[in-house]
């Protein structure tokens, strides 16, 4: 027997864990946290699938649309993975197969006892729900999760779990960020640990270099300085010393201008001798000539007492004159109102004589038409039936008040059942309202809120926002929505479409609570798509156009679902292309669809070897959404009762308000009848109250002019008066002449 080949690299074990310490393989090689078998039941393209994985290197093979991906998400979902990092889907309901209410998935794991495996099973549904098992017992999603960490599972990190649709995101990462990953994949957690500190170091090491190297360059600086210096040094000592000097001559100036002042105070001292020698002589002479002048100054005194008194006299005579004076003026001015009082009584008696006869002239014509004025009797029996009719109009008219507010409010509730079934109807009836149901009941269930969020804040934008895309595609042909459909991943159908990042970013954040994908499209206006060219050889094997001519929509719009489904590499042909599929590959068409299959072809990267997939046509489901006929004719039929009901019960207010204003109008006559009967009473009682007011004010003026006072007696009084004020002037007159001499 060949002796056995050596292996090409030796085997690394023991490995390490999460916690650290070492993994040993078992007896069949496997180690804790390998996956042992996977089972799949109505999950995506499988109905039942059970696989068992090796202990080492696993390598999953075939043909695209086979189910590899398939199988990678099942691993990812039972992982506790949330739907979004396959970039797939955004809930679990996607991963049901078509046609299954529920589907599960279910992995064991080899655990640390070798005795045994751990099995983790998640159930899914179509009402986007999950049912976590453990070993058989139903447990929350935490206790499977903590059962991953434990054995350092990070189906986050894309170093150790790299699903096909994020293949993009791994090229993206930085040499430092796959680094970092594959730090955390290794299984030691000590180590990204480390590995930051060993980053922080290095910065505060290059820092401190930096700092060095700036005190270096800051200390040769000094130094420069400092010998620049040196010669300032020396000129400010030589200046210091002649500063000194020049604080000594300020200190000799003094004494040389004390010298100089001495001197000049002793020439002054003499001269000051010689002057007051002089001024002595003079105050002699001054002594000698001072005696005449006292004498005449006490002349002057005495002629200035005389005249004071002489003064003082005259002023005295001049007060009295002037108050005599003024005594005759006011008794000159109260004698004049004397006189005019007496002249007013005279004139007031000759008034008061044509008062009295005239109040009583009509004093007796008031009384004579008072007599004369006949009585009044109101008629009480006419104005008690007018009360009573206007008391029963009135009630008529309270009880069609009230029947006529029924019947509005009555009409104001059939109304707005009106409008009600009117929007429903409209609802019903509107094109995106029903593809906003099929969107719904494809999966999207919050799609018509975040449609209602975009249309009520588009001034919130910055540019034009799409979406969802199927409200924006326009397909004629049923046949060519369905084509449509299944070509473009169903995730593309419920997408909003912005055309710059900041509104890209406004979406994520405001629709990210309804699930809903943003697609961001910055090219320009133009189709990006090349024109479409039938060759004669195309039309030989029955193909008869290309999916993306067979639809309209905005230029952003059809450019996604060029670049994101390539719709326009997908040609349409007709039941003889179906018939000749296996020529068509050769004019370098690679998916093709006719009235009864879907055809695709890819070419092997590897071997080059071609292989296609063939599926069934299914009808759109998405476009051609119809809402049941039998709900509409209810509608409509509801609407019309409604319609009637409406117009019945206006007709019956107009004839309430027609009844209640003859109600009104004939309430009116008899109110105008009543108020005539109480002018005409009230005019009566007011022509006698006048007739009896006059007399009382008759005979109160009567009475007010017998108590005025007596005119004769009050003349005699104001003689007398007069005569005393013509004494009191003459003695005023003499008073005044005495004054004067």
């Amino acid at each position: 027997m060949a002796p056995a080949r050596a292996a090409k690299r030796p085997k690394l074990e023991p490995s390490t864990s999460a916690a650290g310490a070492p993994h040993q393989r078992g007896d069949d090689d496997y180690v804790p946290g390998n996956i042992v078998e996977i089972e799949l039941c109505n999950f995506m393209t499988y109905d039942r699938l059970v696989c068992r994985p090796g202990p080492r290197l696993n390598l999953v093979v075939g043909p695209n649309g086979s189910g590899k991906s398939s199988l990678v998400c099942a691993i990812a979902l039972a992982l506790a993975a949330d739907p979004a990092i396959l970039g797939r889907a955004a809930s679990v309901r996607a991963f049901v197969k078509r046609g299954e209410e529920s589907g599960h998935v279910r992995l064991s794991l080899r655990s640390q006892d070798q005795g045994r495996d751990i099995g983790i099973t998640r159930k899914i549904d179509t009402n986007n729900k999950s049912e976590w098992l453990l070993d058989g017992a139903t447990v929350p999603k935490k206790d499977i999760i903590d059962v991953i960490n434990k054995f350092n599972i990070q189906i986050n990190n894309l170093t150790q779990f790299l699903p096909q649709d994020r293949v993009c995101e791994f090229a993206k990462l930085t040499p430092i960020q796959l680094l970092e990953e594959t730090e955390k994949a290794v299984g030691d957690p000590n180590l990204p640990v480390q590995h930051r500190q060993l980053i922080e170091w290095s910065k505060e090491l290059r820092n401190l270099q930096v700092a060095v190297k700036q005190k270096e360059q800051t200390l040769n600086n000094l130094k420069a300085l400092n010998a620049e210096q040196e010669k300032d040094v020396q000129r400010v000592r030589q200046r210091d010393k002649l500063l000194k000097k020049a604080e000594l001559m300020k200190k000799k100036l003094p004494w040389l201008k004390y010298d100089a002042k001495k001197e000049q105070f002793q020439k002054v001292q003499e001269e000051e001798k010689i002057f007051k020698k002089k001024m002595d002589d003079a105050a002699k002479i001054w002594q000698d000539a001072k005696a005449p002048i006292e004498g005449l100054k006490k002349e002057k005194t005495t002629i200035t007492s005389s005249m004071k008194k002489i003064t003082n006299q005259i002023n005295q005579n001049t007060n009295k004159r002037r108050e005599v004076t003024d005594d005759e003026i006011q008794l000159s001015a109260r004698l004049k109102t004397t006189l005019d009082d007496i002249e007013h009584l005279k004139r007031h008696e000759k008034n008061l004589q044509q008062k009295i006869s005239k109040a009583k002239e009509g004093l007796a014509a008031a009384e004579r038409e008072f007599q004369d004025l006949q009585p009044y009797e109101p008629p009480r029996d006419e104005m008690t039936q007018l009360t009573n009719d206007i008391g029963h109009k009135i009630c008529g008219i309270n009880d069609l008040k009230q029947r006529r507010k029924e019947k509005e409010w009555q009409l104001s509730q059939e109304r707005e059942n009106l409008r009600k079934c009117s929007d429903r109807l409209m609802q019903m009836e509107s094109k995106n309202n029903k593809l906003l149901q099929a969107l719904q009941r494809a999966g999207a269930e919050r799609i018509n809120e975040a449609y209602s969020w975009v249309q009520n804040n588009k001034n919130m934008f910055r540019g034009e926002v799409y979406g969802p895309v199927l409200l924006e595609v326009n397909v004629q042909s049923k046949t060519h929505a369905g084509y449509l459909e299944s070509h473009v991943p169903n995730y593309i159908w419920r997408s909003f479409i912005t055309q710059n990042a900041s509104d890209r970013d406004l979406l994520v954040r405001q629709l990210k609570q309804y699930g809903t994908p943003i697609l961001n499209y910055t090219g320009g206006n133009s189709i990006m798509c090349e024109p479409l060219n039938i060759t004669p050889e195309m039309k030989q094997l029955g193909i008869t156009s290309r999916l993306d001519q067979e639809f309209d929509a905005p230029p952003a719009v059809k450019n996604v679902l060029i670049t994101q489904a390539s719709v326009d590499q997908s040609y349409i042909g007709t039941n003889q292309a179906d018939q000749s599929a296996d020529d068509v590959v050769k004019l370098g068409i690679n998916d093709l669809w006719t009235p009864r299959n879907h055809y695709r072809w890819t070419r092997s990267r590897y071997g080059g070897h071609l292989s296609a997939n063939v599926d069934s046509i299914y009808p759109s489901r998405l476009f051609m959404c119809d809402v049941n006929v039998s709900d509409i004719e209810m509608l409509r039929s509801e609407k019309d009762e409604h319609t009637r009901n409406v117009e019945g019960m206006e007709e019956a207010l107009k004839e309430l308000q027609k009844e209640q204003r003859k109600l009104e109008d004939e309430e009116a006559e008899f109110r105008k009848k009543k108020e005539a009967i109480a002018d005409r009473v009230r005019l009566e009682k007011k022509k006698r109250e006048d007739i009896q007011r006059r007399i009382d004010l008759k005979r109160r003026t009567l009475e007010d002019i017998s108590k005025e006072e007596d005119v004769e007696s009050s003349t005699r009084k104001l003689t007398d008066k007069l005569a005393k004020l013509n004494d009191d002037r003459f003695r005023a007159l003499l008073k005044l002449k005495v004054s004067t001499s």
